[in-house]
């Protein structure tokens, strides 16, 4: 599977493509806010979200039928920024599952500021 190729598509919501990267039995679960997709339901959510989008690769771990990528997305302003972890399970090269871990990017927590520890990674 070529990942990048994966990942231009999601980014460039491109919904005539996406629906070629997955089994039609796939499942995608979005384990932050609790909820789980089928192909269709997931092109849908994926298209349809507000803004043009933008994003970079930061990471990809391959072990046989599994790939793990490690990602920034970000609205094409620099307005908001997220990062994505997602685990990718795949049959026949296609993606039959689809677990994805979605954070907002900010800053550390006063708490932890308050602690003076860490520093900025980028």
């Amino acid at each position: 599977m070529d990942v990048s190729a994966f990942w231009h598509n999601v980014l460039t919501k491109n919904r005539e493509a996406l629906p070629s990267w997955f089994c039609a039995d796939a499942v995608i679960r979005w384990w932050c806010s609790n909820e789980q997709f089928t192909v269709s339901e997931y092109i849908r959510a994926n298209c349809d979200y507000p803004g043009e989008w933008d994003g970079k690769m930061e990471r990809i771990e391959r072990n046989g039928d599994s790939v793990i990528l490690a990602g920034r997305v970000f609205l094409s302003d620099q307005s908001a920024s997220f990062h994505v972890v997602s685990f990718l399970k795949l049959r026949n090269d296609k993606i039959c599952e689809l677990d994805e871990y979605w954070a907002d990017d900010g800053e550390a927590p006063a708490w932890r500021k308050d602690m003076k520890i860490g520093k900025p990674i980028r």
